[in-house]
């Protein structure tokens, strides 16, 4: 059955599939709180008028929130809100080296706030960087550094995809170049190094994810990631570190404090 014609100038704006467009909008009113968890969403009827939709659109959109975790609801049966909501993520409370003997602030931050973390290490190489991770770093189009690739976890669930770039001659001969995690996390090894962190700046976009992250992350259709890129700065302005970062748009965000 074809869709109804009666389309808003909002509509002829953007081009997605309708069904998109009502997951869209049901899906930032979960998020932010407009459609409390236990409650249920609108009726097929009620998003047919709303949207100007078929049976068939409003039923993709339902599909899409529920393979997302965000919808539960059985055929006969109210469609309603899960427990879910986006976790806010904030920088600052990690970035500095931990105390000595504790562990890496990200772990103790997560615990602190009652979330089981894990890290995994994924891969220790040398290779040569993204564009954007060697104009940082001031690197030529073959310049290398050192990568150390990590899965952060919370409650058992991947959160975050983490590639660090460190200079070479900086990680020379240290635990950076190791196939092993670091007690207390590159912050503080780099901060015994000599190489204290003392300034940091992140640069935050929202994009469709990679294939890679699309599979380790195990993210739902049509979610977007956010990715950081951050330098980070040690004495006299050298860079220490070059880190981007991928998280589930649908489920984490970034909280600053200024």
């Amino acid at each position: 059955m074809p869709e109804a014609k009666n389309r808003t100038p909002s509509d002829a704006a953007d081009p997605r599939p309708l069904h998109e467009r009502i997951a869209t909008d049901l899906r930032r009113a979960i998020l932010v709180g407009d459609l409390p968890a236990g409650d249920p969403i609108p009726s097929t009827g009620q998003l047919k008028e709303r949207f100007g939709a078929s049976s068939a659109s409003v039923q993709k959109a339902v599909s899409m929130l529920k393979d997302e975790g965000l919808l539960q609801g059985r055929a006969g049966s109210s469609v309603k809100v899960l427990d879910v909501r986006r976790q806010p993520m904030t920088p600052a409370a990690y970035s500095q080296p931990a105390e000595e003997g504790q562990p890496y602030r990200w772990l103790s931050e997560a615990e602190k706030n009652g979330r089981r973390p894990s890290i995994r290490l994924l891969e220790v190489a040398e290779t040569t960087p993204p564009a954007d991770v060697r104009a940082a770093m001031g690197l030529e189009s073959e310049g290398k550094a050192v990568l150390r690739k990590q899965l952060l976890s919370l409650q058992g669930e991947p959160c975050e995809l983490v590639h660090s770039y460190y200079p070479l001659e900086l990680a020379a001969g240290t635990p950076l170049e190791s196939k092993v995690k670091i007690k207390g996390g590159s912050p503080k090894l780099l901060a015994d190094l000599g190489y204290p962190p003392v300034d940091t700046v992140d640069e935050v976009t929202a994009e469709e994810a990679t294939n890679e992250e699309y599979e380790v992350l195990q993210l739902p259709r049509q979610v977007a990631i956010l990715r950081t890129l951050r330098v980070v700065y040690s004495t006299d302005d050298r860079i220490i570190e070059v880190t981007t970062m991928a998280k589930a748009g649908n489920l984490y965000s970034l909280r600053y404090h200024f």
